[in-house]
């Protein structure tokens, strides 16, 4: 029962748990600011996207320049004259809205073809054409290319056709705002959408110094409608020709753009890493998106840092607790920064990086398993009531201490000690008195074995020590302090019981090929029998 309750781990105080909990807290919420583990948050939030599909606004249709329409129509670039042919189709047909995903900021080379678009661009009136960034480059500052003067005075809206990618190559946003200098051009899905920026919550463009320089603002995270070909398309060669029932193209919002391999740079998404994508459907997103209200918002910066630090301190206040707490902190305080995570972004369209978190929690159990460990192999090797080494710890140390002083031929000396009368002991008033005066002589024993390669052991109902390099009188000057001090140990005279001495037997000498530690072992037991049978109180020394 004594031992079941020495061994029982008991929980830090808890000013040090508050401690640990703060610098484990601000451990996150650096690693949360400096971002050092974002591509794994990234991959995350690729996991928890990939599959997480909707259908795509009723309203959008891709008009797709693909390979049928090069084969028919012929190489690529055609005259604007053909688009102008198509949005007249798309005009009398009565979309609701047309993004003519083109390069329209150089003259077209067919005499009149120019005219002819701006015309058509004019006759439909809902019209968006892009805007495409120039970066700096060759001592050049970076530019914004309008399409030609004549399509941008009929246009109804121009927006930036930039596609945001991450370093690693994959589109998972886009930025809605951008421009030279300020941030003034909304994206094209915008646009199109033709949605009032405030009524759907989005930010206001920043305005930022410097006209050199192409500006981003509104960042958001793109929820695609899924994989490549989730949004309808038909292709441009069967609007051209009338082959596409114009009840198909009524109140539509068109997105007429390429969708050919080598004509337009194809992009990765975390919908299908396999299946590149095109940027007329990464446009279309954006614009089912926002007009479906699903856009994914990231958590604002402190709040990320201040969810994370929490987490993270509940977790290691968990471990540092007692038992119930510690289970508690590694069953659902580990898994919890993931789950978190997934029913935000499901929940309410919002993104929290877990992996800060997550990683932080990790490494603080980490660091916990190993303490508990090394602190189980200490107590292995410690008595848990008296504090000295248990009696395997002791006979590991006299056997290297037997083989060092074989080998310099120095004297080693075993002392075994038994506390006299130790059963009256037990009688005293108050809990567990006797465990407490076999705890105060553990001390002094202790205290005495204060040399670095001294050891002080508890071997079953007695205590021992092993003394290197010592010869007989130094063991004896040893014996007589200890014996001294145990005599002056507190006791209560009126309980009847004796006050409390020490038996002890000493066994000295060189240690030599023919003695084995087990001999020293027998020496001291056989000099602390005489020394009990002398009355106690005293000490016996035998010298090999």
């Amino acid at each position: 029962m004594r031992l079941a309750a020495a061994m029982k781990r008991q929980p830090l105080a808890w000013r040090y748990r508050l401690l640990l909990a703060l610098l484990a807290g601000l451990a996150a919420a650096a690693a949360s600011h400096g971002r050092w583990l974002g591509a794994v948050d990234e991959a995350i939030f690729d996991h928890y996207v990939a599959r997480w599909s909707y259908p795509a606004d009723p309203s959008l249709l891709i008009v797709a320049i693909d390979e049928a329409s090069l084969q028919q129509i012929g190489p690529w670039p055609w005259s604007r004259s053909v688009h102008a042919r198509l949005l007249d189709r798309l005009t009398r047909a009565g979309s609701k809205r047309v993004l003519l995903d083109l390069p329209l900021s150089e003259p077209d080379r067919h005499p009149g073809a120019d005219a002819a678009l701006a015309a058509a661009i004019a006759r439909n009136g809902q019209v968006v054409l892009p805007v495409l960034a120039v970066p700096a480059r060759d001592g050049r500052l970076a530019e914004e290319r309008l399409p030609i003067a004549l399509m941008t005075a009929n246009a109804a809206a121009l927006g930036h056709a930039e596609v945001h990618v991450d370093a690693d190559g994959v589109a998972r946003g886009i930025f809605l705002q951008a421009g030279i200098g300020s941030a003034h051009w909304p994206a094209l899905g915008l646009a199109l959408a033709d949605l009032p920026e405030r009524a759907q919550g989005l930010p206001a463009a920043e305005v930022h110094a410097g006209a050199d320089k192409w500006v981003r603002d509104g960042y958001v995270r793109l929820r695609y409608t899924g994989p490549p070909g989730s949004v309808p398309q038909v292709a441009y060669v069967d609007v051209l020709e009338g082959r596409i029932a114009p009840a198909s193209l009524h109140n539509r919002r068109v997105l007429v753009g390429s969708t050919a391999a080598g004509l337009a740079p194809q992009l990765l998404a975390p919908t299908r890493r396999h299946a590149p994508m095109s940027g007329i459907e990464y446009h279309a997103s954006v614009a089912s998106m926002l007009l479906q209200s699903r856009t994914l918002r990231g958590m604002p910066p402190m709040w990320q840092h201040a969810l994370g630090a929490m987490l993270v301190m509940l977790c290691v206040a968990g471990l540092c607790g007692g038992r119930a707490a510690t289970i508690l902190a590694i069953s659902v305080g580990l898994p919890l920064p993931l789950l978190l995570s997934w029913s935000l972004l499901r929940g309410a369209n919002l993104w929290w990086a877990p992996c800060a978190t997550l990683g932080t929690a990790l490494l603080a159990t980490a660091i916990w398993a190993a303490w508990r460990i090394a602190s189980w192999r200490r107590r292995a090797d410690r008595d848990p009531l008296s504090g000295l080494v248990s009696r395997p710890r002791f006979e590991q140390a006299l056997q290297q201490e037997t083989c060092i002083g074989s080998g310099e031929c120095r004297s080693l000396a075993l002392v075994r000690v038994e506390l006299d009368h130790a059963s009256g002991h037990d009688d005293r008033p108050g809990p567990q008195a006797g465990d407490a005066l076999q705890v105060a002589v553990a001390r002094l024993i202790a205290a005495h074995a204060r040399r670095p390669r001294d050891t002080a052991g508890h071997l079953g109902g007695g205590f021992a020590m092993i003394l290197p390099e010592t010869p007989p009188s130094g063991a004896c000057q040893v014996v007589e302090d200890l014996i001294a001090d145990v005599r002056r140990l507190p006791w209560a005279a009126d309980t009847g019981n004796a006050r409390p001495t020490l038996s002890i037997g000493v066994y000295c000498r060189v240690p030599g090929p023919g003695v084995p530690a087990d001999a020293f072992l027998h020496g001291a037991e056989v000099a602390l029998r005489q020394a009990r049978a002398n009355g106690g109180d005293g000490y016996v020394l035998e010298a090999g």
